[in-house]
């Protein structure tokens, strides 16, 4: 269900305010402490950022893919920590239930996911399997009416907050690939379930990511998201297509933000008796972000027009993912170097922000992940006009 577009226009309008007025002036000491502060927390809860994706009926507000993205091009502007923080309930670490879900399931996590009194995430990557998402090694033993899950899960953003994991496991050991891994919907204080210490990043401080420990963790047969097993490999891959698309608006977002930064320092900075912004050579670093930003953007909004029609856009949203991310290290490295010695300085902002796209490249599927995706599924339409 779709807003009418004044209401539509109005909550975008409170984005923006947000990010402008609360956010980004709040990035500098985010960075500082590697903390949110809950002050700022609670007012995303009051904005609904929690449950932008959720369904209407379990308290959220049930945007579209094509508001989703208008919404994060907005909250995409500010440091990625802030989007991160709220970002698992509205993509990945709910979409799985949403999608996939049990009635059972949905009424009992939706509504406390889209208030952000529950933080969801998302356990798919393994110390030994990350972009070979089939090869999940996490077991799920089936006795009577529970499932023993063992393993570790690598690199899970928000695990530290998490009250609910969705978790991929191999339920069918002897079934290799994609067949025997089935999804779970596994709470925080499950038995046998432990997390790391919060790793130390490049960037993105603020958003927190560690190990999630499996150890003989016991959870109920009701936990098997669906009620079938087998069937987690598709879901992880329907809640990844539409977590790329929230990525690249995230990437458009920052582009867009990393821009204005740009422009505004070199026209009040200047050199040789003219402002930075007067020098063609600085021109032209200016216009091909601008082309790739809005590249960007169009690919992004295209994508989830059609995947609100109903098409599969598993090859458009690796294609938006993929030039997205790597358009915004693009502008994120322009503009550190339009800042010249300053932009190597913190106090600047472009060096915290160009180790912040950084990462873009790499989680919801790397770059190379991509590339092989479309180069797939290009092959496969080749073949079958040939009659292969």
């Amino acid at each position: 269900m779709s807003l009418d577009s004044e209401t539509l226009a109005q909550f975008i309008a409170v984005l923006r305010r947000f990010v402008d007025e609360r956010l980004i002036p709040a990035e500098a000491e985010v960075a500082e402490t590697d903390e949110i502060p809950a002050s700022l927390v609670a007012e995303m809860r009051e904005l609904g950022l929690f449950g932008l994706t959720a369904p209407q009926e379990y308290g959220g507000l049930g945007l579209t893919m094509e508001e989703e993205v208008l919404a994060i091009f907005e909250l995409g502007r500010a440091a990625p920590a802030f989007r991160s923080m709220f970002a698992t309930n509205v993509g990945i670490g709910m979409q799985g239930i949403a999608i996939d879900g049990t009635p059972e399931q949905k009424a009992k996590y939706l509504p406390k996911l889209a208030s952000g009194e529950l933080i969801g995430s998302f356990a798919l990557t393994e110390p030994d399997v990350g972009s070979d998402a089939a090869a999940v090694r996490t077991t799920a033993r089936r006795e009577g009416d529970v499932y023993v899950i063992n393993g570790t899960k690598r690199f899970i953003t928000n695990a530290p907050h998490a009250g609910l994991f969705t978790v991929m496991a191999r339920t069918d050991p002897a079934q290799k690939g994609a067949a025997g891994v089935s999804a779970f919907a596994v709470e925080r204080d499950a038995p046998g379930l432990s997390t790391g210490k919060p790793e130390k990043k490049m960037g993105q401080q603020g958003a927190h990511v560690c190990d999630v420990i499996f150890d003989d963790c016991r959870v109920p047969a009701s936990a098997l998201i669906g009620g079938v097993e087998g069937q987690g490999f598709k879901t992880a891959m329907k809640v990844l297509d539409k977590g790329r698309l929230h990525i690249a608006a995230a990437c458009v977002g920052l582009a867009e933000r990393i821009i204005v930064d740009m422009l505004d320092y070199a026209v009040g900075r200047k050199q040789f008796g003219k402002p930075l912004a007067d020098f063609q050579l600085l021109q032209a670093l200016f216009a091909d972000s601008k082309a790739d930003a809005y590249a960007a953007r169009s690919m992004v909004l295209d994508a989830a027009r059609r995947r609100d029609a109903g098409q599969d856009v598993s090859v458009e949203a690796s294609c938006a993912k993929l030039f997205a991310s790597e358009a915004v290290g693009r502008i994120a490295d322009r503009n550190v170097q339009v800042h010249g010695g300053n932009g190597y300085i913190r106090e600047y902002r472009a060096e915290q922000l160009f180790r912040d796209a950084r990462l873009f490249r790499i989680y919801e599927g790397t770059t190379q992940i991509q590339q092989i995706i479309i180069a797939k599924a290009l092959a496969t339409e080749a073949r079958a006009r040939a009659g292969l």
